[in-house]
């Protein structure tokens, strides 16, 4: 049974130091968009105390005020990452970068990884046509890579998903207003000019914007296109990568 007191915070203090004495759990448990224990409330703070500002959907906080009221540590099941590849190739350091969460790293590994099955060397370009004939199998692995071990803020999908967002279609066309806004929207473009510079990105997961990554295996370079916003053919220094990146994540329904 559950009995709602009000009491003074000296009151307060009393009680849970009895309670704590009989060995009776006490824990402090933060609602969502409550940041941290009050500083008048500072005694609570020697306890272990569980915080759902991520909502109150967060399983950890969840099994870590079960452990507390239960003084069992919950079971979690750990499945193992499916690293299917068509073309046999080991997505295991890929995977042991990303669970790091060393961005950047993993940035330059997903570039390898793709530029290994076509036979490209080291600073080759990754072209639209080549992006349409790789592998479907091998594309999920790395895109739910990226999506699991950023919690849904990196990966091609999550790109995919801003660029259909700001008018973009999975056609394999340019549309420049549609790559402006996507530019913007991931920071892959700022004050009206592309970057360029490796340097210029965020390998920082708290303060890149949602979809800044992976880039390196979709970098920028020139290449013919057919427009589909009336802009016309021709060069387009843009990310045209991911114009048939796009695209062909259409093919695999992803």
């Amino acid at each position: 049974m559950w009995v709602l007191l009000v009491i003074h915070w000296g009151e307060l203090r009393s009680l849970i130091a009895k309670l704590v004495e009989a060995d009776i759990p006490v824990i402090p448990v933060l609602l969502p968009q409550v940041q941290g224990i009050p500083d008048d409330l500072d005694f609570l703070k020697q306890l272990n105390w569980v915080s759902f500002a991520n909502g109150l959907d967060d399983t950890k906080a969840l099994d870590n005020l079960v452990w507390g009221i239960t003084q069992k540590k919950p079971i979690i099941e750990v499945q193992a990452d499916n690293l299917a590849s068509e073309r046999r190739i080991d997505y295991t350091r890929l995977r042991n970068l990303l669970a790091a969460k060393n961005w950047e790293e993993a940035d330059e590994e997903t570039y390898q990884v793709m530029i290994m099955p076509i036979g490209k060397k080291h600073g080759d370009y990754i072209t639209s046509n080549e992006l349409l004939n790789f592998s479907c199998t091998d594309l999920r692995t790395i895109d739910r890579l990226w999506v699991k071990y950023s919690s849904g803020h990196f990966g091609f999908s999550v790109q995919k998903e801003i660029y259909l967002s700001v008018g973009g279609k999975a056609d394999g066309k340019y549309y420049k207003k549609a790559w402006e806004k996507f530019g913007n929207r991931v920071e892959w473009r700022m004050i009206d000019s592309w970057k360029y510079d490796r340097n210029e990105f965020i390998f920082d997961i708290s303060l890149a914007p949602k979809g800044h990554l992976p880039y390196k295996s979709i970098k920028y370079r020139m290449e013919m296109l057919s427009s589909g916003d009336g802009y016309g053919g021709g060069f387009h220094i843009i990310e045209v990568g991911a114009v048939g990146l796009f695209f062909h994540m259409e093919t695999c329904k992803m």
